[in-house]
């Protein structure tokens, strides 16, 4: 069946609490690339380092990262809607609080707390989607990367619109479309059935014993650094008004949705999931260094053309974090997010201060090799990243198998 069609459980024939859903996580992902546009202007407008303003991913991401031996734990106990509306409450109170800030530190730590809730509610939402969607979970899961890479595409322009007015507004703005999502799945979103086992805090690492899942989330943490490299540090290289930097990564964000939902299916059935992981982590490597040696625009040519391998990359990880582990899928995700949401804070903070210890060429060196190291542990711990001696397709994951905190 086509995913497309507009026929009963096809993705535009979708029960109103899984579109409540699915608009909130568009808005969720947003958050992520929210802040790109207006780093500058954030430094500017706090009197704070290129180094201090990227702490705004840094804290983020450390909470996400810690939260992910949580998430499971809270939504196997209250459920899924109410985990759901956690995660959005609190998304709306730090939302908002940051918008208030007058120091930097202040918006660091508000910009924690917003962590915590987009952690929860993320982490949730694919499994509610699939729980509540008409058809089967092929469409479900096509609707949640949609929403994915439009929120991903979204963030930056709606951050770049609204910043160039004021740096806070891009945050009150958040808070209020969060707000309107609470709303949403108050309304629509029926509870959803528990799961039969209460999933402890220890789960999740224990699940990395496996050397599969270990492997997968050890080059997913090399390659989040090379990601986060050009998400977080990039902007203050572009060196862009707003609006321009905005439109950048809203191009960037485009080919990420893209090529995460409709390319990256198509290249895995043709080729196998590890040579393309493989490949494009190779060429994502090549993209960054470009981007650290070339001239201005090569720099905004780079910085849209690695959404594209952004958006493989992101699909071939999850697809490897489904089906790789005999835990659990729930508690296999939550081990793999773990490890890999580390690199997502650590990049933000250690590109600043390389920039600092040598030029502004060296970071983006830097995370070519991180993408090369990922690209290594893929050839290397191929055997283990394989289930059942093939290579892993999109056809294979199946209903029990969509709670990962994707992409």
């Amino acid at each position: 069946m086509d995913p497309f069609d507009a026929g009963a459980g096809g993705i535009l024939r979708q029960p109103k609490a899984v579109w409540a859903t699915a608009g909130a996580s568009v808005v969720a992902f947003m958050g992520i690339g929210l802040v790109d546009p207006i780093l500058p202007s954030i430094a500017k407008g706090l009197d704070a380092s290129a180094g201090q303003v990227s702490l705004l991913f840094t804290s983020y991401f450390l909470i996400t990262a810690l939260a992910m031996l949580v998430t499971g734990f809270v939504s196997s106990r209250i459920g899924g809607r109410k985990t759901l509306l956690l995660g959005l409450a609190f998304v709306v109170v730090f939302a908002g609080l940051a918008g208030t800030s007058d120091t930097v530190g202040q918006l660091v730590g508000y910009r924690a707390g917003w962590g915590l809730g987009n952690a929860l509610f993320v982490s949730t939402a694919l499994a509610v989607i699939v729980g509540a969607a008409a058809g089967g979970s092929a469409a479900a899961i096509l609707l949640y990367e949609s929403a994915l890479g439009l929120g991903m595409a979204c963030g930056p322009l709606l951050g770049a619109l609204l910043g160039d007015a004021s740096w806070r507004y891009p945050f009150f703005g958040t808070a209020f479309l969060m707000a309107i999502g609470f709303l949403c799945i108050t309304v629509f979103l029926k509870e959803q059935p528990r799961p039969a086992r209460k999933t402890s805090l220890l789960d999740p690492i224990k699940a990395l014993g496996h050397g599969g899942l270990a492997s997968a989330a050890v080059s997913a943490f090399f390659y989040n650094y090379t990601f986060f490299t050009v998400l977080a540090f990039t902007p203050f290289v572009l060196n862009m008004t707003p609006y321009k930097s905005g439109a950048v990564f809203f191009a960037w964000g485009v080919l990420l949705a893209v090529f995460s939902v409709l390319v990256a299916p198509r290249m895995q059935r043709r080729f196998g999931s590890l040579k393309v992981l493989g490949g494009s982590l190779v060429l994502l490597a090549a993209d960054v260094l470009v981007l650290g040696y070339g001239n201005h625009t090569a720099a905004i040519v780079c910085t849209i053309l690695s959404g594209a391998f952004i958006g493989v990359n992101n699909t071939v990880y999850t697809e490897l974090a489904l089906g790789v582990s005999d835990a659990p899928r729930p508690v296999a995700s939550a081990g793999y997010n773990f490890v890999r949401w580390f690199a997502a804070a650590a990049a933000p903070y250690f590109a600043p201060k390389i920039e600092e210890w040598t030029d502004a060429h060296i970071p983006f060196v830097v995370a070519a090799v991180t993408a090369l190291l990922g690209a290594v542990v893929v050839v290397v711990r191929r055997r283990a990243l394989t289930h059942d001696a093939e290579e892993l397709e999109p056809k294979h994951a199946s209903e029990d198998s969509v709670t990962v905190f994707a992409n």
